[in-house]
């Protein structure tokens, strides 16, 4: 499993643990890592001729059926790299694909996956994937050999490309209409970011009550789970938020599966606030919110029209060695937007459900609402959801002084 970290701000070493963990999520059975430091890259075979004859050499020791590449290798590499190790060559885009086919749950996941796997495919038209059948025993999302393969027809394969396209066209209206109603209703929405397996869907977990997948896995979540949970004090909607579980970010995402995972990212670019969930114990935690920052910033969420408020949870406070720990109490404490926390344990999750409450009421400003007497749902909204100063009647109206956050506003005219 060769890996090269050009260009990351991360590590090789870590670099090669990744990949290492990515192909244990789809219960690949890993039998040795190598790291290669590539100072120029062959166009033919990617590797060094002398690299190659260790690996082919490593191939043979270890009688591996699939060798995984942390790297974008064309197919013409891709070729000959199965050529000279003769075993199975995927590349660190058919990894994750592969990963994303087990994890796809509901209907508009399949169809991303399939999506992206046949645009991936389309330069690629040969027989593939069969060894990772035969190792894990047929789990994988295109079936096993002789049933879903990759037509040679590229015709059938742009037919099949365009229709895949409208339906998600039509899944991601539907949303839309969901996002709207969800608008309309009294709730904001908080969505969880982060790195994959920063541990968000155990803090979805332990903040919920629910059941969603949580495993020490990288991708372990990939569509979008929704639940409602109840907050201290007084927000917007009251003290209920709806509470998104979104799935995680990696360092070089292939650009087929930001394109077809669009409608996923579009929940994030949707919410109220957002809780940028971080594995504090990883050793390149401050690399990996980069790349979470740079895929926020890519979606217009950070700055400008479109921002969206941001604070952080510092999470798996339970495995932090004494000295990180204190440094990590110290910068909550030095940065309100800032709260230490273990989903595993539940430490901090009073103080995080806290700031939540506190970044949704914001400032807000004071607006003067009149209502019609019998108009009591709206003034039963303003005073559940805003601040109110003064309330009177005159001319047989109600004329109400609330002060509002900006989406309680628009929350309100929508009603």
């Amino acid at each position: 499993m060769p890996g090269r970290a050009v260009g990351s701000a991360r590590s090789p070493e870590a670099r090669l643990e990744e990949i290492v963990g990515l192909a244990a999520a789809i219960r690949l059975d890993v039998r040795d890592s190598i790291l290669f430091r590539l100072r120029t890259l062959s166009p033919s075979t990617l590797l060094g001729k002398g690299q190659l004859e260790r690996l082919s050499a490593a191939v043979q020791a270890h009688e591996a059926e699939v060798v995984v590449v942390d790297a974008a290798i064309t197919p013409i590499q891709q070729k000959n790299l199965e050529k000279a190790l003769k075993a199975k060559v995927i590349d660190r885009t058919g990894l994750i694909l592969e990963i994303f086919g087990e994890r796809a749950a509901t209907a508009e996941g399949r169809l991303q996956v399939e999506l992206a796997h046949l645009e991936y495919q389309a330069g690629r038209l040969v027989r593939s994937w069969t060894h990772l059948e035969r190792q894990r025993g047929g789990f994988g999302f295109l079936g096993g050999p002789g049933e879903t393969q990759i037509e040679t027809d590229r015709r059938l394969l742009r037919d099949r490309i365009s229709r895949l396209k409208k339906e998600l066209e039509s899944v991601r209206r539907t949303r839309t209409l969901h996002r709207a109603r969800r608008q309309r209703a009294p709730s904001p929405v908080v969505a969880l970011v982060g790195y994959t397996n920063a541990g968000k869907s155990t803090l979805f977990n332990r903040l919920t009550g629910a059941e969603v997948m949580a495993k020490d896995l990288l991708f372990a979540t990939l569509d979008p789970t929704m639940r409602a949970i109840h907050l201290p004090g007084s927000t917007p909607g009251g003290n209920k938020v709806i509470l998104s579980d979104t799935v995680g970010f990696i360092s070089d995402l292939p650009t087929e599966l930001v394109a077809a995972f669009r409608a996923t990212l579009e929940e994030v670019m949707e919410a109220d606030l957002l809780v940028h969930v971080r594995d504090l114990s990883h050793p390149d935690s401050e690399a990996q919110a980069a790349d979470v920052e740079q895929v926020l910033a890519s979606l217009g969420v950070l700055e400008g029209e479109g921002r969206i408020p941001m604070i952080e949870a510092l999470n798996k406070a339970d495995r932090l060695d004494p000295e990180t720990h204190e440094a990590a109490i110290e910068r909550a404490a030095r940065d309100p937007d800032v709260v230490l926390v273990s989903a595993l344990t539940g430490q901090g999750m009073e103080a995080l459900k806290a700031l939540v409450a506190d970044r949704l009421q914001g400032p807000g400003e004071v607006h003067e609402v009149e209502l019609h007497p019998s108009d009591g749902r709206r003034l039963a909204w303003l005073h559940a959801n805003g601040e109110v100063i003064e309330q009177r009647e005159k001319g047989g109206q109600i004329q109400v002084k609330v002060r509002l956050t900006p989406d309680s506003e628009r929350r309100f005219q929508a009603l």
